[in-house]
């Protein structure tokens, strides 16, 4: 979803506009924050791709070292910040700085089929090697079906909108004890909204839902409600002061409810022999569906890192080059995921199997240094892609579902 920054001008008419008004119309900080995501899922998929012999588990395996634990849990970040991101750019989208409303259904609409049809062909074909006989829908799959949600419920009131936001972020949680039988009344509806599970086979091909849709709904609905920060009627300053109070609200509330071992996660903390160990099993949460906890911690901290990114101006070269990759997210998710399988096979055919049938890394530091190499090696991608798109979106429309 595209976004652009309130400026007091009105920008150039589109065979005007240069690549550099482009892209200095953009709302830096979403787009930092963005790429930040984008570099965080070249992490979780290299580990993913390159460390299948140590699962991780969800929640995350008790077990398992430190530097493991908290290489995973990172990547924690991703799915909600990208979705809230999502839900904001859409409400920029449906309020332009300098023209009227417009109504996003439809774009979103679109956007949303488009990447779940991403999902259902490009993702499978990355694991067809190891997992033929299953499809899984994930993130894609969840981010498209938000869309196709938001699509209609941006016709709502917008306080509605918000109610219904928290009402779900907050209140999910309390729907975990429902559960139907396999083949049952509701099994299908409920494991696309709420329960991680097997879908049913189609052909022979087993479909398992991991991203269960409902709670993440929540979360592109919120980000939509947030989306008024970012009008033109707010300066930066009210704006920071905003979302580090509502950050900083978000990660006071989980110390409480975490804390008491209140509400908001299935799994409770306990004192464990270690300080390092003690600190993993209270950050510890559930993904697969995200509890409450879950949520107030990774948009707890991605408000605090929209708040801190507001005083980015363009002079740090290494934030600029990460607004590169968040100004084309989609895109270069497709392309690293398929850049790490031709590594993979590479690698597999020079070393063969290290682990068990697979090829994989011998230890965590790998993972972060392989994650390095592949961001360096995408810069120039992003960076030739960013300004392509910019360059030239008003005269292809299809770029804008990249």
């Amino acid at each position: 979803m595209e976004h652009w920054q309130p400026v007091e001008k009105a920008l150039p008419d589109s065979q005007s506009m240069t690549k550099e008004s482009a892209a200095r119309a953009r709302i830096a900080s979403l787009d930092i924050l963005r790429g930040g995501v984008i570099l965080l899922k070249m992490l979780h998929h290299v580990r993913e791709r390159f460390y299948m012999h140590t699962r991780t588990g969800d929640p995350i395996f008790d077990s398992i070292d430190p530097d493991l634990f908290f290489t995973r849990y990172i990547t924690h970040l991703c799915a909600p910040v990208f979705i809230f991101l999502a839900g904001l750019s859409a409400w920029l989208y449906a309020h332009p700085a300098n023209g009227p409303y417009r109504s996003p259904t439809a774009f979103l609409f679109k956007r949303g089929l488009v990447i779940i049809a991403i999902e259902l062909v490009f993702y499978y074909l990355l694991w067809a090697d190891t997992y033929p006989s299953f499809l899984f829908l994930q993130i894609l799959w969840v981010i498209g079906l938000c869309m196709i949600g938001l699509s209609l419920a941006c016709r709502l009131n917008y306080w509605v909108i918000g109610a219904l936001g928290l009402l779900i972020v907050f209140g999910h949680d309390t729907l975990a004890p429902i559960d139907f039988e396999p083949g049952g009344f509701g099994y299908v509806l409920w494991t696309i909204l709420s329960d991680p599970n097997d879908l049913g086979q189609v052909g022979g091909l087993t479909i398992n839902i991991s991203y269960p849709a409902l709670p993440w709904f929540g979360v592109i609905l919120l980000g939509y409600f947030a989306g008024p920060l970012y009008a033109h009627s707010v300066s930066t300053p009210k704006r920071r002061k905003a979302l580090l109070g509502i950050g900083a609200s978000c990660l006071a509330l989980l110390l409480l409810l975490r804390g008491l071992n209140i509400y908001g996660e299935t799994l409770p903390w306990s004192v464990q022999e270690t300080v390092v160990e003690t600190v993993m099993s209270f950050l510890n949460y559930t993904k697969y569906p995200p509890t409450l906890d879950f949520m107030l911690i990774t948009l707890g901290i991605g408000l605090l890192l929209l708040a801190w990114l507001e005083s980015f101006r363009g002079r740090n070269r290494l934030l600029g080059a990460i607004q590169d990759f968040g100004s084309v997210p989609l895109f270069l998710y497709i392309v690293h995921l398929y850049v790490l399988l031709a590594a993979y096979w590479v690698l597999f055919l020079v070393f063969g199997p290290t682990h068990g049938e697979r090829f994989g890394l011998s230890n965590v530091a790998w993972i972060w240094v392989s994650t390095v190499i592949l961001g360096l090696a995408h810069y120039p991608i992003a960076r030739a892609f960013a300004s392509y798109k910019h360059r030239e979106k008003r005269n292809k429309t299809w770029l804008s579902y990249l």
